[in-house]
């Protein structure tokens, strides 16, 4: 039903600045949830932040909150996780998700039903 597709991720310093986009095909997302999650080897996925159908309502892992900025432009069917003050732990195959019809704002990586393939975001020290 839904297809996501992650851009952005790269190799920066430390302090260093990135913006992940996700775009996503096959129906809009004006009605949908939409999360970014991460995962670094040797550890589970990671909640990063989310924000609801009219991008008002956001929710951040307190690891983040601050530093990165979570967005959307449903005219475009695109999310945005703009990332800022980059540490070395943040360091992780990056992942966008998406629930369809629901007015809930979700840290939870199983109740997405939609995910994208991933994008590598290295951040050296």
């Amino acid at each position: 039903q839904v297809q996501l597709v992650e851009s952005g991720g790269g190799l920066v310093q430390a302090g260093g600045s990135l913006r992940l986009s996700c775009a996503a095909s096959g129906r809009t997302i004006s009605s949908a949830t939409m999360g970014w999650f991460r995962q670094a080897p040797g550890k589970g996925r990671e909640f990063v932040a989310a924000i609801g159908w009219s991008g008002e309502k956001t929710s951040y892992a307190d690891s983040v909150k601050g530093r990165f900025t979570i967005s959307r432009d449903n005219d475009k069917n695109t999310v945005y996780l703009q990332m800022n003050s980059l540490k070395p732990e943040d360091t992780a195959l990056y992942y966008c998700a998406a629930r369809i019809d629901t007015m809930m704002v979700f840290q939870s990586p199983g109740l997405y039903q939609y995910w994208g393939q991933g994008t590598q975001v290295t951040v050296s020290s």
